[in-house]
């Protein structure tokens, strides 16, 4: 599977406009070459080099398997449009919360899972439960690694 992003390339910088300095939106994400078996997906977007460790800035799950692209500016509703629902963020909030390091540069990993199954949960979850969740249903993974600077 392929993760890419017309907003930011692979270890490039993530523009302002989806940072906690901009309009904090999330980024337009397109995706190939899923396995056939694919029922739904799952993202996640992490920061390893925060202070307190890895913070969560987006969970994402239950995305129909036809889905080959998420727009800019997922609303951050418990079941946003193309479907699926959000979990909760690091910030305390459902959706997607952008880069906002307190210092420095931070590294900003979008995981893509395919998974052989729907989840049957609700909207919520934190990324443990959900990475519990998932566990022997991850078909493929892909990745796209940007990076912001403050």
């Amino acid at each position: 599977m392929q993760l890419t992003s017309e907003a930011f390339e692979q270890d490039r910088p993530i523009p302002r406009k989806y940072s906690c300095d901009g309009s904090d939106v999330s980024p337009p994400l397109s995706w190939s070459d899923a396995p056939g078996a694919t029922e739904s997906f799952v993202l996640i977007c992490d920061d390893p080099d925060a202070p307190g460790g890895t913070f969560v800035h987006w969970l994402y799950y239950n995305i129909p398997a036809k889905a080959e692209s998420l727009l800019e500016g997922v609303p951050n509703d418990p079941h946003p449009s193309p479907g699926g629902m959000q979990g909760k963020n690091s910030f305390g909030k459902l959706g997607y919360g952008g880069p906002c390091p307190p210092g420095g540069t931070h590294r900003y990993f979008f995981t893509l899972y395919a998974l052989d199954i729907q989840l049957d949960v609700s909207p919520g979850l934190d990324k443990q439960k959900l990475l519990n969740t998932i566990d022997g249903h991850v078909l493929g993974e892909a990745q796209l690694m940007g990076t912001y600077e403050r």
